[in-house]
């Protein structure tokens, strides 16, 4: 019962751990962020993304989707550029548990048992994208924001929309900046 107790935990802690975007954000402290309504996307950041069209494509509606609610408008001549760049890596976690059948005896109560039985040991492989989101101002063509969501990925063709919805709306919570 303790074993699967445990096992569930783990499990738990796991999952949760790997459901939350973990984001951070850099600006330009001189940029006037209030002069800023309209945005485009540049093209020759995006091409260089190194991930799927299909993902390109849904993390570019779920930026037109968060920058529409943030008030902005998409223009050709726009006072933003709004480029993307992706990195991904492999997280390879090995749990082991050598306490086996017998956690909790001791030699007073069950000497047979004492660490007796194999433990488990689970691999888990998670794969672990980084989105970052620049924004650049159009007309001096300098960087002006730049955020950074890292979150665990999803195979589920289902899911991979929902999941690119919440990483850029984590990431794109941070702008505009709290400037102090």
């Amino acid at each position: 019962m303790k074993f699967f107790s445990l096992l569930s935990l783990i499990l738990i802690i796991t999952l949760s751990s790997c459901s939350s975007v973990r984001v951070a954000s850099d600006y330009d402290k001189q940029a006037n962020f209030n002069g800023y309504k309209s945005y485009a996307f540049f093209k020759p950041g995006i091409d260089k993304a190194e991930i799927s069209d299909l993902d390109k494509k849904r993390i570019l509606r779920a930026i037109e989707s968060d920058m529409s609610a943030k008030g902005f408008t998409k223009s050709a001549n726009p006072d933003v550029l709004v480029s993307i760049f992706t990195k991904t890596k492999e997280n390879v976690n090995v749990y082991q548990n050598n306490f086996g059948y017998g956690f909790g005896y001791g030699w007073g109560w069950n000497p047979w048992f004492w660490g007796g039985g194999p433990g488990f040991n689970s691999v888990s492989r998670v794969t672990e994208g980084t989105l970052y989101i620049d924004l650049i101002d159009a007309s001096k063509k300098e960087l002006i924001w730049q955020g950074m969501g890292t979150a665990a990925l999803t195979e589920n063709v289902d899911r991979k929309q929902e999941k690119m919805n919440k990483i850029v709306t984590a990431i794109l919570q941070k702008y505009p900046p709290e400037i102090r």
